[in-house]
């Protein structure tokens, strides 16, 4: 079913070229001896891994799906999971990127991400159990106790125990501010909890020994809203003293969701029937310690689109190489075909150069990212924290929300290049396209994203941080601002900066008078900066590129290319999404709900 091939030679360019990760790592000392032979190591067995072990199981365990037993509660992943996840554990990845206290190796986040774009595009619903599992490392390594973490953290790490994220009910959604999960406090510090949660990914499976549940719940007394939610580690066995699974939880799978995708990862209702736990931080401080594994996540989710895309490219460019139809428009290209192959014609080429510059724009753009999560959590200079601290804050939204709608487009688009065959299961295509849907839904939908980055981490702070990041836009087209080659990339990445300013200000000026502006412009708004911050890093990818043009190396050609594809294609957009985000609310406000 197709092909994947891990990306290594554009991954190294990323890391090597592009982010100069060796010398940036030098720089931490939790790093420091990190080289580009480990990191290269790495991405080859990772892409082994990957290739050889997952991708054979993503078809056939969307085909499966998984199965629930209604009378023992009990969850069974499709054929060879299990298999697959023992030999993830065996091989050491699960500790790739967690702290040497815990049993981990170590490495820096900047690895990690790209190992995760490889087990996305070879099954994303395989992945979504170890990715979750390190969300909860993570959020518990920073918020748990000192005893929650020497029970929990060692078997997360080694992937023995798998977690899960357990937030919203039935009539929530986003709003957790309306869940109404009760935990109510025994004598010996622990508490029971009561209540049903929908939408939990890897809520039940057969592929671990235990499954550590954070969720969140209500404290008597608490306050209304999201001021009143507390967070509590809930496992379905309850440990023993050396740290074997015991005795079983009332924490339960009461249904499998039938979904439109992701088929192979069990996406569960569980209820909770005075299930014992313990509180991870705070009474009424959960959102706090909740977030360390939502930003964990959404980032994860974006991994999870570029996954997607690459995958989805991949194959179409296979079929495009391969099929014939129809003669070139401007002469016959295959005189020993009856008709040419199909990548001779235009848009068919538009829609493959989609694809690809979607996914080298997201692999950069992630793979900068997490190396600012590196830099924010290792660097000895806590003014470079800082800095790195607030840029993974403004960008963690555009992530999610950017990568996915991106992933959709151009799955669709590698979906359109193998024409009716494109919608025919056996081929692959329509199963990446329906993964690829539900990830600008879940983990926050996209408006919400775009309502956090517009609202929050831009308008919150007066432009602070679209400011500091403007200010190395602004930078980069004034030191590249008189190289005549690298006029096609920076005059308009220096355009949209200013347009990005001017449009912040505009909205930030409307918002004051009418916050219904911020709901209004958000969308498109997001989609402005996501092709600033793309504008920004293809302009650095193809100075690199033209540095490098004469070396012989063809690899730099078709970056060169890919780069000039996504300015005179993708890019222009921004207009249209500019006029729309200042089209202000009256145009969707002003007709009564009842005449719609």
């Amino acid at each position: 079913m197709g092909q994947y091939v891990a990306p290594i030679r554009d991954m190294q360019f990323v890391l090597h070229e592009f982010l100069n990760v060796e010398e940036e790592l030098k720089a931490m000392p939790d790093y420091a001896e990190v080289d580009a032979d480990i990191i290269n190591q790495v991405l080859e067995e990772g892409a082994k891994f990957t290739s050889e072990v997952l991708f054979p199981l993503n078809h056939s365990g969307d085909r499966e799906g998984c199965k629930h037993d209604a009378a023992t509660h009990s969850v069974t992943t499709p054929k060879g999971f299990k298999e697959a996840y023992k030999q993830y554990v065996d091989g050491g990845w699960a500790a790739l990127a967690c702290d040497p206290e815990y049993g981990g190796q170590g490495l820096p986040v900047v690895l990690n991400n790209s190992f995760y774009e490889m087990l996305n595009s070879a099954n994303q619903a395989w992945s979504m159990y170890p990715g979750l599992s390190h969300g909860a490392y993570e959020c518990l390594k920073e918020h748990g106790t000192d005893h929650q973490k020497q029970v929990y953290l060692p078997k997360l790490v080694s992937g023995e125990w798998t977690g899960t994220m357990c937030l919203t009910e039935p009539h929530c959604g986003t709003d957790l501010g309306l869940l109404r999960s009760k935990a109510l406090p025994q004598e010996d510090g622990s508490w029971l909890i009561t209540g049903n949660k929908i939408f939990i990914s890897a809520g039940e499976h057969d592929m671990a020994d235990n499954i550590v549940h954070l969720v969140l719940a209500r404290v008597p007394d608490a306050p209304e809203g999201s001021k009143g939610i507390s967070l509590f580690l809930v496992p379905k066995f309850l440990p023993k003293e050396d740290g074997s699974v015991g005795e079983r939880n009332p924490i339960t799978c009461g249904a499998i969701e039938e979904k439109m995708g992701i088929h192979g990862n069990s996406t569960c209702q569980m209820n909770l029937d005075g299930a014992k736990g313990w509180i991870i931080g705070q009474p009424n401080k959960g959102l706090n310690a909740m977030f360390v594994f939502m930003n964990a996540a959404r980032l994860g989710v974006g991994m999870q689109s570029l996954g997607l895309t690459e995958i989805a490219f991949q194959n179409a460019l296979i079929y495009a190489k391969d099929r014939t139809q129809m003669r070139s428009l401007s002469g016959i290209k295959n005189p020993e075909l009856p008709a040419d192959r199909i990548i001779v014609h235009p848009d068919v080429r538009r829609m493959l150069l989609t694809g690809k510059a979607y996914a080298e724009g997201a692999r950069a753009f992630t793979s900068y990212v997490a190396l600012q999560i590196d830099r924010e959590l290792h660097h000895p200079d806590a003014d470079v924290r800082k800095e790195a601290a607030d840029e993974v804050a403004l960008l963690t939204p555009v992530i999610k929300a950017f990568i996915t709608d991106n992933a959709w487009i151009a799955t669709s688009e590698a979906m359109q290049v193998f024409g009716g065959h494109g919608y025919i299961a056996e081929w692959g295509m329509e199963q990446y396209v329906r993964d690829a849907r539900i990830n600008m839904i879940y983990e926050g939908t996209n408006t919400i994203q775009s309502l956090d980055l517009l609202g929050r981490k831009i308008l919150g702070d007066n432009g602070a941080k679209l400011r500091k990041f403007g200010e190395k836009i602004k930078a980069f087209v004034e030191d590249n601002g008189t190289d005549e080659a690298m006029s096609e990339f920076v005059t308009p990445l220096g355009d949209l900066g200013d347009k990005v300013t001017k449009l912040t200000m505009e909205i930030g000026m409307k918002a004051f008078q009418n916050p219904d502006e911020v709901g209004a412009a958000c969308v498109p708004y997001l989609r402005v900066v996501g092709h600033m911050i793309y504008s920004y890093l293809f302009a650095q990818m193809a100075k690199i590129a033209l540095e490098k043009e004469g070396s012989g190396d063809t690899f730099y050609t078709a970056k060169l290319a890919t780069a000039r594809f996504y300015f005179a294609r993708l890019q222009p957009e921004t207009a249209t999404l500019i006029r729309q985000a200042r089209s202000g609310s009256a145009n969707l406000m002003a007709l009564d709900a009842d005449l719609f």
